[in-house]
């Protein structure tokens, strides 16, 4: 069939059997551009019913209160924001950190190319994402368990090739991720995505992957600013995904001393409610963790930093009673 490029009328004549049925975008061979797929496919005709065999009715069991791993849907929570410098690599760990000290199975993966993830966990992994996507590593190898109930999927300089190997996609190419991370999420309670600021091929990943946004904010006009911007970013993709949903707004680096941030708090309390986290307090503990390896929990647990980040933990999970 003959698909017309909307933005410079190119025409492409394709295969229809041979495109996968989860792809919704194409991209543009002559100007380079995306736009949306539509193409009408056949419903296979349903299978015959077999016929009723007599069973015996037995009676249901009372329901248990807890629900065996397996039942449960695994949560995927993107952290993300196009400016740089508002705590989201901070957050991601200690966020995963929190939950695997909670109890829950976490997979922290790191999609950006400083791979900062890894080295604030004191953790060197041989591989990572782009190993695992690309088939160079298994699963089992390309994640390491860097604390009880907490591993990690690395980024790093590799993530670059990543990148250009989605270019190159003629279709597809925003699910190279979710189809990479899909297979894997069983054995989690909570995937944790940590982004890198801009806005690239990796980012428009992550957001065909998870189902929910955290996105930190710290409380400076650029900051304010950038978040406006990245909510239209996220309208765009929604237009195309509406699974991905923003649920959490976590304001960064609360410093009572300055009035402007105190004034922009209220101000976003005011328009989101409910999707605004306790802010996290600025605090130097969360800047000095990293140079040792360690989170937060386990480098000052007394601090105003893992305090914040125990009350973001029960916001997620929903269970106020955690840690205590």
């Amino acid at each position: 069939m003959i698909i017309t490029c909307p933005h410079c009328k190119k025409q492409h004549n394709i295969d229809e059997k041979r495109i996968p049925p989860n792809v919704k975008m194409a991209r543009c061979q002559g100007c380079g551009q995306q736009f949306p797929l539509d193409i009408p496919r056949e419903e296979p005709a349903p299978p015959p019913l077999p016929k009723p065999i007599p069973v015996e009715i037995a009676p249901i069991p009372a329901a248990s209160d807890a629900a065996p791993r397996g039942t449960q849907e695994t949560r995927r929570i993107g952290v993300s924001l196009s400016k740089g410098g508002v705590g989201k690599t901070t957050t991601s760990v200690n966020l995963a950190a929190g939950l695997a000290l909670a109890g829950k199975k976490v997979l922290l993966v790191d999609t950006d190319t400083q791979g900062q993830s890894s080295f604030m966990l004191g953790v060197k992994p041989k591989g990572g994402l782009t190993e695992l996507v690309t088939g160079e590593l298994p699963p089992e190898e390309a994640i390491i368990q860097a604390r009880k109930n907490l591993w990690i999927l690395a980024g790093g300089k590799s993530l670059a090739g990543l990148k250009r190997l989605i270019d190159r996609k003629d279709y597809g190419g925003e699910l190279t991720i979710a189809q990479a991370l899909t297979p894997l999420e069983k054995d989690y309670d909570y995937v944790v995505v940590d982004t890198s600021p801009g806005w690239d091929p990796l980012t428009v990943n992550v957001l065909f992957y998870v189902n929910e946004l955290m996105t930190p904010v710290s409380l400076e006009v650029m900051s304010i600013q950038g978040f406006g911007e990245f909510l239209k970013s996220i309208a765009s993709i929604q237009k195309f995904r509406k699974e991905v949903e923003l649920r959490y707004i976590l304001p960064t680096f609360r410093d009572m001393r300055v009035k402007s941030g105190s004034e922009f708090l209220e101000e976003i309390e005011k328009i989101y409610g409910d999707k605004v986290c306790a802010p996290i307090r600025y605090n130097v503990r969360l800047s000095e963790a990293p140079a040792y390896g360690q989170t937060i929990f386990e480098f000052a647990p007394g601090s105003n930093g893992a305090q914040d980040y125990r009350d973001l933990v029960r916001k997620v999970t929903g269970e106020p009673d955690l840690f205590t």
